[in-house]
This record gives C-alpha cells, structure tokens and sequence, in this order.
C-alpha cells in the first residue's frame, strides 16, 4: 500500500533553522513603475532582456488576450504574465533544497490599465520566496538581484515601491505529498503519475502552459533521479483574482514539482499553496478567497487521488 504524508512548510524551517520571519518589514511583490503613455514598452522587451541575462523562459502569456476572448473583458491595454528562471542559479537552489523548485518557473506580471499611463512589473521578494521553501539561502538573494538588476538596467528611471505588508497566513505555504515506492520501478511509477497529474488537472479546467525536466541539467552528481516541475493555472480564477488586485496572480503559474532523490525510496509531489496568494496579497474579497480556496481544495484533492493505489 502506498502511503501518503501531507508535510508542512513549519518543518523545513525547523530543520533549516535559518529564516527569520522578522526580515519581512515590506510587501512580498516588487513593483517597478515606468512612465508608458505612448505605449512604447511591452512585454517582450523585458523577456528579451531576461533572456540577455542568463535567464530561459517558459512563457511569455497574454492574459489579457485570453480575458478578452473568453469573457470579453477589455481592462489593460496590458497584462502579461511571464514565467521564468535563471539557468545557473536553478541549480544551485535545487542542489541545496528540493522545494526550491516551486520556483521554477517563477512569475512576473507586467500590466498597464485601460486609461492609464504607467505600466508596472511586479515579481517576488527573496524574502518571500525563502519563506515558502522553508530556507533562507544566498540563491535566492542571487535570483532576486538578477532579476533586480534587469529591471532596473532596463528601466533606469523606474519608480521601485513594494505592495503592502502581507498579512497573517491562514495555512500553510507549501503543500507536499509523498507516494512511498516500496517495490515498485519508480521509472514506471513516474511515467503512470505524470499521466494520472495531467489527466486530472485537464478534467479540472486547469491548463498547463509549461512542462520543465530538470535531470539532465543536474548532472550525473545530481541528488535526484529525476526532477520535473509543471506551470498550471486556471483562467476563471486568475480573472476573479485579477479584479481585485491585478498583482496577486504573481503568484503564478502555480508550478508544482515531482521529483525522486536518489537516496530516498519514495516520489515527492508538491505546490505553493494559494494561502499563499491570500496573505502576500493581502486579499479579503469573498469571491476571490473563495475561489482561491476551492482551488487549494481541488489541488489537494488530485495530488492525494494520484498519490494511492
């Protein structure tokens, strides 16, 4: 019988013993503001200028394109969200700490209202990325200042503010779920899983824009057998989300990882749970925490089903 273990963000910062929540005097999001009225920046400025600076890009999305088609909302001029990482820091943070990965791809949302003339990019603190994880490791200070410096190098003349203090969390940040392999080939088992993942997820209205397969980049020294991540989002509640506060869905993709160490006899599954868009934006709109917790609900819902026999 396989086993399943829910485990918690609270025991990773026990055994990391390294991040002080005391450091969180900002808000989680980076927000950079830039002067657009002439309409001459755009999105793919900034995925190219990323692309310049070490960084892959798993997708540069136009959300706004998609609420225009789908539901006929027309509310930006812009509204992008581009997931991203950095090649060589990737590794570093997933040799040091496996729930690193629910950072790859990370987000950023660039967006300019209807009506208005600046248009701004909001992407994660450090602070709040070690926060999730559990660790407070240099890697992510490394990431941010990468990230830092390609916006500001870009847009020199940009105005850097931070949204709001974060708010209490009401659970926790980081969802995992563990399928003991006992006998079985964990080749075979990856391969059923991953089909059972995205089977799910696709009945369940969710759509997943990114698929990435770290192993090969980790090496032959790596410490997994395999380790993969997947971008997922769902439109109806980013837009629901989006009204409320266009710099909540930062947050996303919401990338969850799978992946086998290989010392360990078991496969890791795990996400950055929508807790997580509720405290850091501070949200407190019945309809968008409902949707956001009934997302929480169905997340957990198909890791436990693919996770038992």
């Amino acid at each position: 019988m396989k086993t399943i273990v829910m485990l918690f963000t609270i025991l990773g910062v026990l055994i990391a013993g390294d991040f002080d929540s005391s450091k969180q005097e900002n808000g989680d999001f980076h927000i950079y503001t830039v002067e657009n009225k002439d309409s001459n920046i755009n999105p793919t400025m900034i995925e190219d200028a990323l692309k310049s600076n070490g960084f892959l890009i798993g997708q540069n999305a136009d959300i706004q394109a998609e609420l225009l088609h789908i539901y006929k909302d027309n509310n930006f001029k812009i509204y992008n969200n581009i997931s991203f990482y950095h090649k060589d820091i990737m590794l570093k943070l997933l040799n040091k700490q496996a729930n690193s990965g629910i950072l790859l791809p990370m987000g950023m949302i660039v967006y300019q209202g209807i009506g208005e003339d600046n248009l701004r990019i909001v992407f994660t603190t450090a602070d709040m990325q070690a926060k999730i994880i559990g660790a407070n490791l240099h890697e992510l200070q490394n990431l941010e200042d990468a990230v830092l410096k390609v916006i500001t190098t870009l847009f020199p003349n940009a105005i850097h503010t931070y949204n709001h203090k974060s708010k209490t969390q009401e659970g926790e940040l980081l969802t995992t779920y563990t399928l003991d392999l006992k006998d079985a080939d964990f080749e075979d088992t990856r391969e059923e899983l991953e089909e059972k993942f995205e089977e799910k997820f696709a009945k369940a209205g969710f759509a997943m824009p990114s698929y990435f397969d770290f192993t090969e980049k980790l090496g032959k020294n790596s410490l997994y057998d395999f380790y993969v991540s997947y971008a997922i989002c769902k439109i109806d509640v980013l837009r629901i989300v989006i009204k409320v506060d266009p710099q909540a869905p930062v947050l996303g993709p919401c990338t969850t990882t799978i992946y086998k160490k290989k010392n360990e006899n078991k496969i890791v599954m795990g996400f950055a749970s929508m807790y997580n868009w509720i405290s850091s934006a501070n949200i407190q709109d019945k309809a968008a925490r409902d949707a956001l917790l009934e997302t929480q609900r169905v997340y957990e819902n198909i890791l436990k089903d693919v996770t038992k026999n």
